[in-house]
C-alpha cells in the first residue's frame, strides 16, 4: 500500500494469507474468514442483483429515507443495550428507517448460510464463509456508499469488479497483559525480543504467576499462532499459498515450525497453564483481569473483554509479541466479519445507511476493541495507541488461494489442532511429516 493506515510509527508492509481472525464478537466467533475464492480469481459475473450502484451514494439522504430493516447480528451481548443507543444517534440523522436486531444462534457462520439457502435473509447481515461468485446471488452492490477508497481490505468480498462486503473492523495479534501483575514481579518495560519475552515469563512465574493464559484445550485460542505468526516470521505475502507447489510444507525451519515451536518452549519451560488440557475460556479472562496469569497472545478483541472481566482499563495493556531477538516486531492485520445488504430487501437504501452509519459514525470499532475499518482513523483505545507506539510493522491479510484451501479440507489439515499435537508430542518432527503426507496425498488426488 502507498500510505500509512495508521499512524505513530504503525505501518503496513506486506500482504498477509489470511484463514482465520480472532473473535471480536464477544460470543467467540473465529469463522470471519476469508472467501475459499479469491475475489481476484474469479470469473466475470455481472448478476449484481436488483440494487446495483447508482450515481449518487444511496446515504447521501436523510429525513427522505425511509423503511424499516433488521439485522442479523451475532454481538447479542448489545441487543437492548449499545445497540439501543447506536439507534437512537442514527435517528437524529435518518428519522423515518426504523431498525430491529434480530439475535444470531451460537454459530452465526452456519445460521447464515441456512437463511441463504432459504432465501429468507435480512436486511444487513454478515456475510459467513461462501466463494465470492456467490456474493451478488444474495447481496446487493455497496459500491454507492462512496467508501470504496476509504476502507481496508475492500477486495476480501468484492467480485467482478463490485464491493459486497465491508468490514465490520480489524484484529492485530499481540499480548494482552497484567500491567500490575507485570510489576509485581518486577518487569518495569515491556519486552522487544523472544529472550526478553521469556525473562519475563520467569519472573512472572517466580512471583506464583502463571505466565501465559493459552486456552490449549479449547484449540480456536491457538489460532494467533498457526494462522499469523508463521506469515510474519517468513515475512512472505503468499506464504501460506506457497504451499500449493510444496509437497512437504510444514517443516521445522519454516514459519509453520517455528511458530509452533515458540509455544512448544514457552509449555516446556512451564510458562502456560499447569494443566493445559483442562483450560477455560471465561474463566480465563477473570484470571488475566485479576493477575493470576500474566497475559494473553490474542487478537486485540479480547482487550475489553478481560477488562469488563474484572479489572480497570488502565491495568491492561498491549504489546507486539517479540518473536525473534531481531529487535524489531511485526504483527499480521486481519478483518473481522463483514457487513452486507440484502439484494432483496425492501428497504436497501435504509440498510446501506445504516451500514456506512455505523462504519462512520458508531464507533462501535472502539467498543468491541477493533482497529477502524477506514484508514487512517486513529483509535481511541489506550492499549492500541501503547501498540502504536512501539513502532510495529502490520502485515495486512489477503485471502488464502481456493486451491490451497480445497487441499487442505481433502487433507483435513487442522492447523490448531496441529499444534495442539506438535507441543504435546515426543517427537515433533513426525508430527510434521505425518501432515506432510496427507498434504502430498490430497494435493495429487486432486491433481494439483
Amino acid at each position: 500500500m502507498k500510505k500509512k493506515l495508521f499512524p505513530l510509527g504503525f505501518v503496513i508492509v506486506t500482504a498477509l494469507s489470511l484463514s482465520l481472525t480472532g473473535c471480536g464478537s464477544g460470543n467467540n466467533n473465529t469463522n470471519a474468514s476469508a472467501t475459499n475464492e479469491p475475489a481476484a480469481s474469479a470469473k466475470p459475473d455481472n448478476s449484481g442483483g436488483n440494487a446495483s450502484a447508482t450515481t449518487e451514494p444511496a446515504a447521501a439522504g436523510g429525513a427522505d429515507i425511509s423503511g424499516k430493516i433488521t439485522f442479523l447480528t451475532n454481538r447479542t451481548d448489545m441487543i437492548g443495550k449499545e445497540y439501543d443507543e447506536y439507534v437512537k444517534r442514527f435517528n437524529e440523522k435518518y428519522p423515518n428507517i426504523k431498525v430491529e436486531f434480530e439475535a444470531s444462534q451460537t454459530d452465526y457462520n452456519q445460521q447464515a448460510k441456512v437463511r441463504m439457502a432459504s432465501g429468507e435473509l435480512p436486511d444487513i447481515m454478515f456475510i459467513p464463509t461462501v466463494p465470492n461468485s456467490d456474493l451478488p446471488k444474495y447481496f446487493a452492490p455497496l459500491d454507492d456508499l462512496g467508501l470504496n477508497d476509504q476502507i481496508t481490505f475492500k477486495d476480501f468480498k468484492s467480485y467482478d469488479g463490485k464491493l459486497y462486503g465491508i468490514t465490520t473492523g480489524n484484529s492485530t495479534s499481540g499480548i494482552v497483559y497484567n500491567k500490575k501483575a507485570f510489576a509485581d514481579a518486577g518487569i518495569t518495560e515491556v519486552p522487544k525480543t523472544w529472550d526478553e519475552f521469556l525473562a519475563a515469563c520467569e519472573k512472572l512465574k517466580a512471583k506464583g504467576i502463571i505466565p501465559l493464559a493459552s486456552n490449549f484445550k479449547d484449540k480456536w485460542p491457538l489460532n494467533n499462532w498457526v494462522y499469523d505468526m508463521p506469515r510474519v516470521i517468513e515475512g512472505k505475502a503468499e506464504f501460506p499459498n506457497e504451499k500449493l507447489n510444496q509437497e512437504a510444507p510444514f517443516t521445522m525451519d519454516n514459519g509453520y515450525g517455528k511458530a509452533f515451536s515458540l509455544l512448544r518452549e514457552l509449555n516446556e519451560k512451564g510458562y502456560l497453564e499447569k494443566d493445559i488440557n483442562s483450560t477455560n475460556w471465561e474463566q480465563s479472562k477473570k484470571d488475566i483481569a485479576a493477575g493470576k496469569f500474566g497475559m494473553y497472545f490474542l487478537g486485540n478483541w479480547v482487550i475489553n473483554q478481560v477488562i469488563n472481566a474484572g479489572t480497570t482499563s488502565d491495568n491492561v495493556g498491549f504489546f507486539p509479541l517479540p518473536y525473534d531477538n531481531s529487535g524489531t516486531t511485526t504483527a499480521a492485520l486481519s478483518p473481522d466479519f463483514f457487513y452486507a445488504v440484502s439484494k432483496d430487501s425492501k428497504n436497501v437504501d435504509a440498510a446501506k445507511a445504516f451500514v456506512k452509519w455505523m462504519i462512520e459514525e458508531s464507533g462501535y470499532e472502539d467498543f468491541a476493541g477493533f482497529l477502524s475499518p477506514l484508514k487512517g482513523k486513529e483509535s481511541k483505545l489506550p492499549q492500541i495507541q501503547e501498540f502504536q507506539a512501539t513502532g510495529v510493522q502490520l502485515q495486512e491479510a489477503t485471502p488464502d488461494e481456493a486451491k490451497v484451501t480445497e487441499i487442505g479440507n481433502k487433507a483435513q489439515v487442522d492447523l490448531p489442532a496441529m499444534l495442539q499435537e506438535f507441543v504435546l508430542a515426543k517427537d515433533p518432527q513426525s508430527v510434521l511429516e505425518k501432515w506432510n503426507k496427507a498434504w502430498a496425498k490430497s494435493k495429487k488426488d486432486l491433481g494439483y
